[in-house]
């Protein structure tokens, strides 16, 4: 092959890639990059950017202190992924353990379960925000019949976790059911691993004596760390990084009181109602910063729970 045909297929190779590379650079290298840069400026989006130095970490870190603003976001943020990312994860592993059974319309129910999500999560949002109508909500209609203060959901700052009175819920609360309206995608993994595992294990297990619990700890919940540890990853950057529902229930603003003010709403309030572009990316290399810590995390204890094939790594 001369010189010339080779230099003629490298540029035909260029060229095909070409619209991709235009992509990377323009769409996230460059995005990147700029908003490290303007983490440490001053930046209306009008103006030329003022370098500040440190100004806008240093405010991020005293809202933490302080716990307004970034720190209220970050509370409230935490809560969220801390109680749906777990609640999703069992919620999906329960369905797809169910809906393994041989009975009779498996496939009808495995499509019942899987439908919601497939709903637009504009749609879903407020779909739910009808059923958590503190006034003719659906829910709220079928829990007076049981309780005499029915809970205010989108219209309150409760946390049902941390109030000692049951059936407060408040805004995240409410953030927290819908999230779990789509687990449908979970499920369907865990459902593909199950099917995965081999009989022969649980004919092994049944020959010892093994119960169904005691299959269910030792064989399929082993079998399925894998799985568990992936969903978890992406559970936890999802939750973070949630922002559509948030705005919709919220109207945009995180009210009541803040209740439902994430990191991702306040990032965007700060960058395209405040014009603190600077601030607000800032903000988003926080959360960057946190993400990976998390992940860094999680890699780190993995090796004592999650299993390939047996091997414990």
């Amino acid at each position: 092959m001369s010189a010339v045909t080779q230099r003629r297929r490298r540029l035909s190779g260029w060229l095909f890639v070409s619209p991709w590379l235009l992509g990377l650079i323009v769409l996230f290298v460059y995005p990147f990059i700029a908003s490290f840069l303007w983490s440490f400026t001053e930046y209306d989006l009008l103006t030329s950017p003022r370098y500040v130095g440190a100004d806008h970490y240093q405010r991020i870190a005293q809202e933490i202190a302080s716990g307004e603003g970034f720190g209220k976001a970050l509370v409230n943020t935490v809560y969220f992924a801390a109680v749906s990312v777990p609640m999703s994860i069992i919620m999906a592993i329960s369905l797809a353990v169910m809906l393994n059974w041989k009975v009779r319309g498996q496939a009808i129910f495995r499509t019942l379960f899987y439908l919601p999500s497939m709903v637009p999560i504009v749609a879903s949002s407020i779909l739910w925000l009808w059923l958590l109508d503190p006034r003719d909500g659906m829910v709220n209609g079928v829990i007076g019949f049981f309780y005499e203060v029915p809970p205010l959901w989108f219209q309150g700052i409760q946390e049902a976790i941390s109030l000692d009175t049951p059936l407060q819920f408040g805004s995240k609360d409410g953030l927290v059911m819908m999230s779990l309206w789509g687990v449908g995608n979970f499920m369907l993994i865990y459902l593909a691993a199950i099917g995965d595992i081999e009989p022969s294990l649980y004919h092994a297990a049944e020959l010892d004596g093994a119960g169904v619990w005691q299959k269910f700890r030792h064989i399929t919940l082993p079998m399925l760390s894998p799985i568990i540890f992936f969903n978890l990853i992406l559970g936890i950057i999802q939750s973070v990084q949630a922002f559509t529902q948030v705005y919709i229930v919220s109207e945009g603003t995180g009210q009541p009181a803040e209740a439902s003010l994430m990191i991702s709403l306040q990032l965007f309030l700060s960058a395209f109602r405040d014009l603190e572009m600077g601030y607000a990316s800032a903000v988003a290399w926080v959360l960057f910063a946190l993400l990976g810590l998390a992940t860094w995390g999680l890699f780190r204890t993995s090796k004592n729970w999650v299993h390939y094939r047996g091997v414990r790594m």
